[in-house]
């Protein structure tokens, strides 16, 4: 009588299929970050490249992504998790402290995080501008939650009397654009400060738009 076959596990090597996807997937993102924001970049890298650099065939690419642009939306959506979980820690970490200590632990979480390494910083501020129409889009859609965390954060303060009432989508939006611009140019060289300082700053904008001169918080 022949032996009864035993049900396919799925499992290779100890693994099962979805583990051994998630690890693929994770190779090309972790070479793609070496890519896309070191040497050559977004522009300059193929498929070929970046299969090898990941130690993958491109076969196996074409199974986890349909193009580069792809490989790039994932790495940017995950660079700016990063930055936003510290910020949230930092946050939680901050709760109960007065206005200008909490702002900046805030931004030390979120500077201190893209700046430990120089590759986050040159995707979500370089590498992602102008790529196609769908990337614009991700990035204004990321851009506009920073944009409502610091609206919130806003109408915290406003609510505990340390900061002026109004609507501040407005200048949320403006100082995201000094936050980014000023961080990008520290990264390049280009700004003669430490990351302490550039914070430091920041924090200064930000207390100046959330404390216009006149405003009495005894009303």
């Amino acid at each position: 009588m022949p032996g009864r076959l035993r049900a396919p596990t799925g499992r290779y090597g100890g693994k099962t299929a979805a583990q051994r996807q998630a690890e693929r997937r994770r190779r090309f993102l972790d070479a793609a970050l070496d890519l896309f924001g070191g040497d050559p970049g977004f522009r300059a890298t193929t498929v070929a490249a970046l299969s090898e650099a990941a130690g993958l065939s491109t076969r196996q690419f074409y199974e986890e992504f349909r193009t580069l642009e792809d490989v790039l939306a994932a790495l940017h959506l995950e660079v700016n998790g990063w930055a936003e979980a510290a910020v949230l820690e930092a946050a939680t970490g901050a709760a109960g402290l007065p206005l200008a200590e909490r702002a900046t632990a805030i931004f030390r979480a979120y500077a201190g995080n893209l700046a430990a390494d120089p590759r986050r910083i040159r995707i979500t501020f370089v590498e992602i501008i102008g790529v196609s129409p769908r990337l614009e889009e991700q990035r204004l859609a990321r851009r506009a939650n920073w944009v409502d965390l610091i609206c919130a954060e806003a109408a915290a303060a406003v609510a505990r009397g340390e900061a002026a009432p109004r609507d501040y989508r407005l200048a949320a939006t403006g100082f995201i654009g000094s936050v980014n611009g000023l961080l990008h140019d520290w990264s390049a060289g280009w700004v003669d400060a430490t990351l302490e300082e550039v914070v430091d700053e920041l924090v200064r904008q930000l207390l100046g738009i959330l404390r216009p001169a006149g405003w009495d918080p005894r009303g």
